[in-house]
């Protein structure tokens, strides 16, 4: 019996001496009603927009709504087990992501939770608040330094620098996924220091089409540079909402330690459906087409993210891909133009091109790009200059051409060279070029050297070129990349394609 007193008493001064006064005050609420993926919880008077809460049953939340009796929650997972009158925790956190080097090649929903079933991700960069301020004025530079889509038709007539934001707009089906998913693949002929991080954002796909990105990425050796956000159809509207900012607080943070990184979104047409969601389930007074009313305000906070960051900021960079889904070319819709007139440009994707053979069926008449040509490579930009010359007057004549007969020798001559330019800018999926092969084939189609090529046999002639230059010339690559100048490599091209025509049948 003395034993047990003994025990039982050193316990106790063990407990006493291990009592600690430190209170930790924590706000409980009340859920009120819940629905939809929306909860309504009273008792949180302190809790802070974009907090993370916790209900009873560990589901996860963002404080949305700030009222004054009541805290509009939307839930992150599933709220069907979620009841009436349940406790919910404010955490003190805001709503924020992992961020680091050990997410890439790794596939993430909104919270950097994995989904590839690789295992648990241990972020070494911390955590980054999904919603982030702008870099300022100040902190930023001019984009100076390119970003090789792999695509003639982009990266000579519509150039991307790093840290512009180029819009990619265009009809369901036009390829605008595709010419996204190339620009990743390219990203792997960088030279070494040039390297760039890409994230591709899904928001709102068919879980089946994100499985097809993933697996198309892995086949062509780019999930080694590139971390995948997803949020698909069958995840709630809150995830899908959250989605962007979450990609881009992972972008920001290779960009503050001085590297150069892509986001793609994918595409902000349904992140806009799905905020426009939220938004009415919460009871916010909706505007045109039932989108609420800061709906511009939804977009341009997260491009503006996307910047050049000056040296003194290290000079990384964030470069932005929104995609927006028009119906029936309709550029005039709500949210088409708020993007528009949010970017410093536009790739316009119209379906009456792709179906006629024109892949990427890039409208470069109507497409723009505001600050990439300051990005433009040297070489590039001396060769592009005739390109786009030939190209707009092949556009012009060929719709006078229609209306009449009998044209001179100089009209017919543009029209054949324009006409072999257009072919040339025609180019299969899931095979970017680097920049070297780019300048040859488009040197030799600006400086004639395919006019007695039939248009039938451009391609053909092409590849051809292609594995000559590569076999006879094995030194060219290396002479462009030292200087990315043209002067250094014209005589090798004159050379090159005059002993391929010469040889060539």
């Amino acid at each position: 019996m003395v034993d047990r007193t003994q025990d039982f008493t050193s316990g106790l001064l063990e407990q006493i001496k291990g009592f600690s006064r430190d209170v930790q005050a924590v706000e409980v609420g009340t859920v009120l009603t819940v629905g939809d993926g929306i909860a309504l919880v009273t008792g949180l008077p302190n809790v802070r927009a974009q907090e993370l809460v916790e209900f009873s049953n560990g589901t996860l939340g963002v404080a949305f709504n700030l009222e004054e009796d009541s805290v509009g929650i939307i839930i992150l997972g599933e709220y069907i087990e979620i009841n009436e009158g349940d406790e919910v925790r404010a955490t003190g956190r805001i709503n924020s992501v992992p961020v680091g080097p050990e997410l890439v090649g790794r596939v993430v929903n909104v919270l950097g939770e994995p989904l590839d079933g690789k295992g648990a991700i241990n972020a070494s960069g911390g955590v980054y608040a999904v919603e982030r301020i702008a870099p300022g004025v100040m902190e930023r530079q001019n984009v100076f330094r390119p970003v090789q889509t792999g695509y003639r038709a982009v990266d000579a007539l519509i150039p991307i620098g790093r840290g512009q934001r180029e819009l990619i707009i265009g009809d369901r089906g036009t390829g605008k996924t595709a010419l996204c998913l190339d620009a990743i693949i390219n990203q792997k002929n960088n030279r070494p220091g040039d390297e760039l991080i890409c994230i591709y954002v899904a928001i709102g796909k068919r879980a089946a089409e994100i499985r097809r990105v993933v697996a198309t990425l892995e086949e062509h050796g780019a999930m080694s540079h590139t971390i995948v956000v997803a949020a698909s159809a069958s995840d709630p509207a809150a995830m899908q909402y959250l989605a962007p900012y979450a990609g881009c607080a992972i972008g920001e943070y290779f960009m503050e330690h001085g590297k150069d990184a892509l986001v793609i979104y994918d595409d902000l047409s349904k992140h806009a459906w799905a905020y426009r969601q939220v938004s009415l389930l919460l009871r916010r007074p909706p505007g045109r087409e039932a989108y609420p009313g800061d709906v511009f305000y939804l977009h341009s906070r997260l491009l503006e993210r996307a910047a050049q960051l000056s040296k003194e900021q290290g000079g990384g960079s964030l470069t932005a891909l929104p995609i927006i889904e028009t119906l029936l070319g309709d550029i005039a819709a709500y949210v088409p133009t708020n993007v528009i007139s949010i970017t410093d440009g536009q790739l316009f994707l119209e379906g009456d091109l792709f179906y006629s053979g024109q892949r990427p069926a890039v409208n470069v008449g109507v497409s723009v790009s505001r600050v990439g040509g300051d990005a433009q490579t040297k070489a590039m930009k001396k060769i592009a200059g005739p390109l786009k010359v030939d190209l707009a007057q092949f556009r012009s004549l060929a719709a006078f051409a229609q209306f009449g007969s009998g044209l001179d020798k100089d009209t017919q001559a543009r029209l054949d060279r324009g006409m072999r330019l257009t072919e040339l800018m025609k180019q299969p999926q899931f095979q970017p070029e680097p920049l070297h092969k780019q300048v040859a084939i488009i040197f030799a189609g600006t400086r004639g050297h395919l006019d007695n090529v039939p248009v039938n046999r451009v391609k053909e002639w092409e590849s051809g070129f292609l594995r000559f230059l590569e076999m006879q010339y094995p030194d060219y690559p290396a002479k462009l990349y030292e200087k990315l100048t043209f002067d250094a490599v014209e005589d090798i091209l004159t050379t090159a394609v005059k002993d391929f025509n010469a040889t060539w049948n």
